[in-house]
């Protein structure tokens, strides 16, 4: 059974995922396992994670606030850190070591990330919503 979900790969278009694959390769993680799924099982250059309940890419729009509003702190966290993970971060924390791994990463200070005007302002929202339901 296929679940609608599809990634942002530079040149192709979308990676259909099965229930199994996203199941037995990606650890479960409230709604976002679907888009994480598609980040960890993209060809080489994907650029950004997709995920449903209205989020959509997190690259190519500027996700509303209200959709924002209304995920969880594990949500939010899980989507601004996918950013970050789309762009080569090497993250620290056991948590994010555990969710996305280390093994693609390149840069190791937020600061030399280089994020285009979505992912920024994608991030800035998610931490001000992330600040108002007190996740951070």
């Amino acid at each position: 059974m296929d679940i609608p979900c599809r990634c942002g790969i530079t040149g192709a278009g979308a990676l259909p995922v099965s229930r199994s694959v996203v199941a037995r390769y990606v650890r479960p993680l409230a709604f976002t396992v679907i888009a994480v799924a598609c980040t960890a099982l993209a060809a080489p250059g994907a650029k950004a994670a997709c995920f449903e309940d209205g989020i959509g890419c997190t690259n190519d729009h500027y996700i509303p606030k209200n959709q924002l509003s209304s995920l969880s702190c594990d949500a939010l966290w899980t989507v601004r850190n996918t950013i970050y993970d789309d762009r080569g971060y090497c993250f620290r924390t056991a948590r994010a070591k555990d969710v996305f791994s280390n093994e693609d990463c390149h840069v190791s200070n937020t600061r030399k990330l280089k994020f285009n005007k979505y992912e920024r302002a994608n991030i800035d929202r998610i931490v001000a919503v992330e600040r108002v339901k007190g996740c951070r």
